[in-house]
């Protein structure tokens, strides 16, 4: 019953010690509670009881009772970093049960040596095990054992194998009433999804795992390793890092498995050094090494020993001595037939390069490319990212565009398979040292048309294609409305000063239950195989008379991109950390001139603009001809009000995440029937003043206000709208970009929403604050209210990047309406808006703060 019903095994257990039983019968009852408090609890209590339980059995002359309490107890001493002691009890479990019995005790044994890292020698205690149990007709234990079967097979990275295992075992589970297994089975699943690359697979199982978990009241830690795992390949470190502190403090507060918490301090030690926390990876790290060499997990030891290294190399540290140790480990590692071995050979070749040691990193570097060829998606792009550093070592900058090239042509198709847009944006991240080689390559080449495709083929790649929708979710739509609900209850307490603690907390898990489903989504398209053209961007550009900026960052300088009159000019700019650092005090002082009274910063914000266009420019501004300007900013730089650059104040201007973005947008066809759609939400200092003025100038517009702007119907009316006016408070989520939202009469409208239109507005204005912030994630990509438009059919926005003031907003919307209305585009009308404003310091700063994106 220990694994079917825990909680009542344990009580049954602990009835019948009440009874004075038999010894035999006490062994068992004992054996009960001692793995119950294994598994789930103190593992000072378990071995008392197991050790009560096998001195029983002794007393009760069972040889095959002892037998069985001996395998139990041995895992248990295993799990308390007892590592001799437990394997010499399932030893002496081996020499004293027979038949069956004997062949259950050989499955435990080879568990205990799959938790020490003794893949091998696991499954020849399992292959031994597995005939007897199925002649003994055991349904229970043989599906266990092809459990652990496949979950060695995954170790090793015979993932073929594991899935054929897992069939068999789920085929038996579904047979009986193991519920514990059973759970332990879909975890497992889980894993075998993650291997395999599927992450959204992975994600949805291993979350059904914790489902059933939670009905049976079982803590998981080793579920909480495995999604550990997950949310680190997906590009969702620091939630990873959480997961797995949270685990530890619970573990250690029931003073749990010693070996679990090694492996979870692991699995720390990984996130904190890809969440950019090199100081925690390397504590995590060094307390996991002393853990495991403890334990004698050498296969556990020697991995985390590599994430120690890496943890040390990302804190600055780099010595001959470190690479003949990540050299050491990397060997190691291939001797276990691990599949983080070619990781170890690439940091080894990395570092011997950086100090000159051609030859030997020669030798690392082409043990790490042996994986390109096969393996699961982030092994080969390991490979192709040895590859390119050997060909950049021998100087062929043609081989290490070819390399960087097959590797990120396996991170697209890796993408694909995600259906989620934040997953595809945080993916990219792996694919940032292949684009930063080829971008290098191509600027040694002295081709700046070879730079500009290079910086396009990484750059707003999750905007491609739109994120997958799911059919019909009804689930979600319940999350959704429930969240919305909930918000809204919020924001109303919150004006009143009335607590909002619990409302908080129940708002945090409907935004995770939300996001959760949401990255369970699986690509449904292998992607449209769109490469970028210079040559069609070229005579693209040529046809409307219009210059395209697309800065790129290498070595930490801007590159400026000049394209126009069918060519590709490059400049040389600023240092983006100053960039950065300007943008930052241009912000500030648009914030402090959106307030009336602060005339004396517009000298300021307009010097610091002057600044800004020297570090973003260079020699390029005095390049830019007197037709319309796209300027194609790094992730980075998406908060600069370009409007403000002296060059660009009075011209007709627009952003564009990418170059492929803008050409996507350019030909977009507005939809038939043109209709408009204006929307009012509550708390407007001006109470959205415009919108009945706009509702005069569009006749026969739909009009969204009061009761009538609730989340359902504006959505059912911006479907498919050739213009969208939505005049309502924006409030961005830097912790969790895709709950971004602008406030209706029934809650917010977040992100999520937008991304279940068929087709968004062709052209859309937000005319309040903070509607163009993003979040910069993976290796060159932004989360945001706008960048979910763009693939979504909208082809250009007006948005604001900085707090303004809602009077001032009112003329300007107008203006920018007028524009419009006479059959200019967006960049065109905000252009004409600006000058029309009065020329006081509120206002000007006003027109600075809104963009136009795209192409509309």
């Amino acid at each position: 019953m220990v694994f079917a019903a825990p909680n009542d095994a344990l009580a049954r257990a602990e009835g019948v010690l009440d009874a004075d039983p038999s010894p035999l019968h006490a062994s068992v009852a004992h054996q009960v509670i001692g793995i119950w408090q294994r598994d789930w609890g103190d593992m000072r209590i378990a071995l008392y009881h197991l050790r009560r339980a096998r001195d029983l059995a002794a007393r009760a002359e069972s040889a095959d009772r002892e037998a069985d309490v001996l395998a139990a107890l041995g895992v248990a001493l295993v799990h308390a970093g007892r590592t001799q002691q437990g394997l010499a009890a399932l030893e002496r479990g081996v020499e004293r049960g027979s038949g069956h019995t004997r062949a259950r005790v050989l499955f435990r044994r080879a568990y205990a040596r799959w938790v020490l890292g003794q893949h091998r020698e696991a499954l020849e205690d399992v292959r031994r095990a597995i005939p007897v149990l199925r002649q003994m007709d055991d349904v229970i234990w043989t599906a266990r054992a092809l459990t652990l079967r496949a979950t060695v097979h995954l170790a090793l990275g015979a993932v073929d194998r594991a899935d054929a295992d897992f069939t068999a075992a789920e085929a038996l589970w579904d047979t009986t009433g193991q519920e514990h297994d059973k759970a332990d089975a879909v975890e497992s699943r889980g894993l075998a999804a993650f291997r395999s690359g599927d992450v959204p697979a992975a994600l949805r199982l291993l979350d059904e795992a914790e489902e059933r978990y939670a009905k049976l009241g079982t803590p998981t830690f080793m579920l909480n390793i495995r999604r550990c795992e997950v949310l680190m390949a997906a590009g969702l470190a620091p939630e990873a890092l959480a997961e797995a502190d949270a685990a530890i403090g619970v573990l250690d507060g029931i003073g749990g498995q010693s070996t679990r918490k090694a492996e979870l301090l692991l699995a720390a030690a990984r996130a904190a050094r890809l969440a950019g926390d090199a100081h925690t990876a390397i504590a995590r790290a060094d307390m996991a090494v002393r853990l495991f060499a403890g334990q004698r997990r050498s296969w556990w030891e020697t991995h985390a020993r590599l994430v120690l290294i890496e943890a040390r190399v990302a804190a600055g540290r780099s010595s001959g001595r470190l690479v003949a140790d990540t050299a050491a480990v990397a060997e190691r590692l291939a001797s276990f037939g691990a599949p983080a071995a070619p990781e170890a050979s690439l940091l080894a070749g990395r570092m011997a390069l950086a100090l000159g040691w051609r030859a030997d990193a020669e030798r690392h570097l082409r043990d790490a490319a042996r994986s390109r060829r096969s393996g699961p998606p982030l092994a080969r792009m390991t490979g192709w990212a040895a590859q390119a550093l050997r060909a950049r070592a021998a100087g062929s900058g043609r081989g290490v565009l070819e390399a960087c090239r097959r590797g990120l042509d396996v991170l697209d198709a890796h993408r694909m398979t995600l259906g989620a847009s934040e997953l595809r944006a945080r993916a990219t991240a792996q694919g940032a040292e292949l684009a930063a080689l080829a971008q290098q390559a191509s600027l040694e080449s002295g081709s700046p048309r070879r730079l500009l495709v290079w910086s396009e083929r990484w750059r707003a790649t999750a905007l491609s294609t739109p994120p997958t929708r799911p059919p019909a979710d009804p689930e979600l739509q319940s999350a959704l409305t429930a969240f919305r609900e909930i918000a809204a209850r919020a924001e109303e307490a919150r004006s009143e000063d009335r607590p909002i603690l619990t409302l908080e907390r129940e708002q945090r898990r409907l935004e995770r239950e939300i996001r959760s489903r949401t990255l369970h989504l699986r690509g449904d398209a292998p992607g449209d195989g769109y490469r970028f053209d210079a040559g069609r961007l070229l005579e693209r550009l040529g046809e409307d008379g219009v210059r395209l900026v697309e800065l790129a960052v290498l070595d930490g300088r801007v590159q400026v991109l000049l394209c126009g009159q069918g060519r590709v000019r490059r400049f040389e700019a600023g240092l983006l950390a100053d960039a950065e650092t300007e943008a930052e005090h241009v912000q500030a002082g648009l914030r402090r001139l959106a307030h009336p009274g602060a005339e004396g910063r517009l000298a300021v914000v307009e010097a610091a603009g002057r600044c800004l266009e020297k570090l973003l420019l260079g020699p390029a501004a005095a390049q830019l001809g007197d037709g319309p300007v796209v300027i194609v900013p790094p992730a980075r730089l998406h908060r600069v009000p370009w409007a403000l650059l002296p060059s660009l104040r009075e011209r007709v201007l627009s952003v564009s995440p990418s170059a492929s973005s803008w050409l996507r947008a350019r030909e977009t066809e507005a939809p038939a029937g043109g209709r408009q759609v204006l929307v009012r939400g509550p708390g407007l200092a001006t109470g959205g003043a415009e919108v009945p003025h706009l509702a005069g100038r569009y006749g026969g517009a739909v009009v969204l206000e009061h009761a009538d702007a609730r989340v359902p119907r504006v959505l059912e009316e911006l479907d498919g709208a050739a213009l969208a006016h939505i005049a309502a408070h924006g409030t961005f989520r830097a912790d969790s970009p895709l709950f971004s939202s602008l406030r209706m009469a029934d809650g917010p409208i977040v992100v999520h929403d937008f991304e279940r239109l068929d087709r968004s507005p062709y052209r859309i204005i937000l005319s309040c604050c903070d509607t163009a912030r993003f979040a910069s994630v993976g290796a060159d990509e932004l989360l945001g209210l706008v960048t979910a438009l763009l693939p979504l059919g909208t082809a250009g926005v007006v948005a604001c990047t900085a707090p303004v003031n809602d009077a001032a907003v009112v003329p300007l919307m107008l203006a920018l309406h007028k524009g419009l209305s006479e059959g200019l585009s967006l960049a065109e009308a905000l252009r004409d808006a600006r000058a029309a404003l009065p020329g006081d310091a509120l206002h000007q700063a006003t027109g600075w703060a809104f963009s136009a994106f795209g192409a509309a």
